[in-house]
């Protein structure tokens, strides 16, 4: 059987932020936003819109989450990872054959003001049971090309089925009757598996399983992406693609029935007035821009600026701490990794090739670049999850095996007989304005290289990276997956074949002997 093999890497994430004696000094902010209290972000991702089915990777995640919420949300700061009610009253009732729950929504909660919801004269009205069923259902139709419905497909009776007629009705019948999926009443929501999913309201945490009006999107229609609707803190302000995000309080948030405090300094919720996010690719401008005040924040710290933060025992440098600035670290639960498209003619069907390559990938090499803020786990299944599996690793870096592999595949010097040139294959990317990412692609094709193996960079915007990972176009690639929620499950599902792309099974890989154990 066909297998995939996969060089993967964890991250050890850093976050650096101004502390609250500098955030009025250095030199005056651009007139980035109306609210004095906004704070100012700097990111390196593009998001994909606004609407929650669309929601599979994390900057448009993040995105969505500050307008749209959903039943459940973790509790915060809290470990292990415990669960608590969010748009519900409380957690579910299980029923005692453990696959119907029932879940109370809360009432008095509101969906922001907007010119959609015309009965009322664009006042937002009252969230009901019958928003979340609606909203899965979104999920589930086909026509929306959904990234997540993978955490729905086979779990709820009746929604599969709703799925198969959504890609034969034009348009979608959302009142066709689903019997696992029902507002009993203005607000009851019953839930009903197919077979025991525990993962359920690891799930029900996700964005895709946020609360969407569906005035919103029959009055926008294609554009709702560009129109979020939500009952969230935040409200989009304005945004220009590939540049700025402004968000703004949302003024009716506290005051239809909300009543959320922090949990460490028990002041209301939420604190800030409005978030700025600028898309700054370049990773030097964006760390001269949070030297130079115009940044609260900034995500992970770039190689090239490592040791201008930190010490060699990695402590943040005196002269940062001395004004005010903080430093966060943390593991995170993220793989990073290189894809083969099992769908492409050559990668997907030649074994031993996909081994060759896998030896020729010098990870000590690769730690030493990003500064070991890298480990390289054993499986796909982070360390935090899951026990390293024992026993020798089984394509380890070595040269020569990969050169005895490359032969085997029909290669012998990375000579491709069809051509008597060398074998060349493409290596997609996203990030196409990061120096780090152009860098460390530098660094696999000289890896690939020393076994005779040209590998062409294809940088790409991080829109049409993923529409082409999920049009099955890319032949190899570089990814990541970030965890849904603490659950090693949502690692395995990555290979699971009912999960090919435009799921998160982005290598198309098919196993039925791991497909069996999965389920």
């Amino acid at each position: 059987m066909p297998r995939t093999h996969l060089r993967l890497v964890g991250r050890l994430s850093l976050l650096l932020a101004l502390g609250a004696g500098l955030l009025g000094c250095g030199p005056a902010r651009p007139a980035a936003s109306s609210s004095a209290a906004a704070v100012l972000f700097g990111e390196t991702s593009r998001i994909r819109g606004f609407d929650p089915v669309k929601a599979g990777d994390f900057a448009t995640a993040l995105a969505v989450g500050r307008i749209y919420e959903g039943l459940l949300q973790y509790a915060y700061r809290e470990r292990p990872y415990r669960l608590e009610p969010l748009l519900a009253t409380a957690l579910p009732e299980l029923a005692a054959d453990g696959l119907t729950y029932t879940f109370r929504v809360r009432p008095g909660i509101y969906f922001q003001d907007d010119p959609c919801f015309r009965a009322s004269g664009g006042r937002g009205r009252e969230l009901t049971a019958e928003d979340f069923v609606y909203s899965i259902l979104r999920v589930a139709d086909q026509k929306n090309a959904s990234t997540g419905y993978w955490a729905f497909q086979g779990r709820i009776v009746g929604l599969d089925e709703f799925r198969a007629a959504s890609g034969l009705a034009r348009p979608t019948d959302y009142s066709q009757r689903v019997s696992g999926l029902r507002a009993l009443d203005r607000y009851t929501l019953s839930i009903t598996l197919t077979q025991p999913y525990p993962q359920l309201l690891w799930v029900l945490t996700m964005p895709y399983a946020a609360a969407v009006p569906r005035e919103a999107v029959d009055f926008y229609g294609r554009e709702c992406v560009n129109h979020p609707v939500g009952t969230g803190p935040f409200i989009l302000q304005s945004w220009r693609p590939n540049y700025r995000l402004e968000y703004a309080r949302n003024p009716q948030w506290a005051a239809r029935g909300r009543a959320e405090f922090d949990p460490l300094t028990a002041e209301p919720l939420p604190r800030l007035d409005g978030l700025v996010e600028y898309v700054i690719a370049d990773d030097t401008t964006k760390w001269m821009m949070f030297l130079e005040g115009h940044l609260d924040r900034l995500g992970a710290i770039a190689r090239d600026n490592w040791e201008a933060v930190l010490t060699p025992d990695r402590r943040l440098r005196q002269d940062l701490t001395a004004r005010g600035i903080r430093l966060s670290a943390h593991p995170t639960l993220e793989i990073y990794y290189i894809g083969f498209n099992m769908d492409d003619p050559l990668v997907g069907t030649n074994r031993l090739l996909r081994q060759a390559l896998t030896c020729a990938f010098n990870t000590q090499s690769w730690l030493a670049f990003y500064n070991q803020r890298v480990l390289r786990p054993r499986g796909p299944i982070p360390p935090a999850l899951m026990r390293a599996a024992e026993g020798p690793e089984r394509f380890p870096f070595d040269l020569e095996r990969a050169r005895r592999l490359l032969a085997q595949a029909g290669y012998a010097q990375g000579l491709d007989p069809r051509t008597g040139r060398r074998l060349q294959l493409t290596l997609d990317l996203a990030a196409a304005d990061s120096a780090e990412v152009r860098q460390s692609t530098e660094l696999i094709v000289d890896f690939m290289d020393k076994i005779g193996v040209i590998i062409r960079p294809c940088y790409n915007n991080k829109p049409a990276f993923f529409d082409k990972i999920e049009r099955r176009q890319a032949q190899m690639f570089r990814l990541s997956w970030s965890a849904d929620y603490p659950d090693a499950q949502n690692f395995l599902q990555l290979f699971y074949s009912a999960n090919a792309s435009p799921g998160p099974n982005r290598t198309n890989y098919s196993n039925p002997e791991f497909d069996a154990l999965y389920e």
